[in-house]
């Protein structure tokens, strides 16, 4: 019989452990209080899982890869939460773009002048571009950072360029 059609037990396989957000080598971890309370929620419920995978005794095997995962997710999250350097938003000067500000920038040239866009700079846990959360790793993070009130910065986006004004700074008592 071919050994294609014989159901075989994958625990000889290691499990896949998805990795955290990209961090540059030699970057600091920086995120808000916020993000850092996200990520000790995150911890406590990792840890929930834990304890309710260590009770079902029902398929030894599934249990001992999930375990697997859950203790690498683990592991993970707290290199994290260790290298955390928690940056109060409400500490940056508040006329220039740094970490944890929200920002808005009003296009000029390139794109479609007169749009307007409006992001915070977080920490790379914290990121959601669908939230307006924007990592400061990020190339548009990176473009703006150091702007001032009113100055025009060029953003490269993709393969269009655009030149912007920074219309808006504000540093938030809380981020969402």
């Amino acid at each position: 019989m071919s050994r294609a059609f014989v159901k075989e037990d994958d625990a000889g396989e290691p499990p896949l452990i998805p990795p955290r957000a990209a961090l540059p080598p030699g970057t600091p971890n920086y995120m808000t209080p916020r993000g850092l309370a996200l990520l000790k929620d995150e911890l406590a419920e990792l840890e929930a899982e834990r304890t309710q995978a260590e009770a079902n005794r029902d398929d030894e095997a599934n249990r001992t890869r999930q375990l697997t995962i859950l203790n690498g997710r683990r592991s993970a999250l707290n290199e994290r939460i260790a290298s955390a350097k928690v940056v109060e938003p409400q500490e940056q000067p508040p006329e220039e773009v740094r970490f944890g500000a929200t920002v808005t920038l009003r296009t000029l040239k390139g794109g479609k002048p007169g749009t307007e866009r409006t992001f915070t700079i977080v920490g790379v846990d914290e990121a959601s571009v669908a939230d307006g959360l924007i990592a400061f790793v990020a190339p548009i993070a990176r473009s703006v950072a150091g702007a001032r009130l009113g100055q025009r910065v060029t953003l490269r986006l993709g393969r269009t360029q655009e030149e912007v004004e920074v219309t808006a700074i504000s540093y938030a008592q809380s981020i969402l």
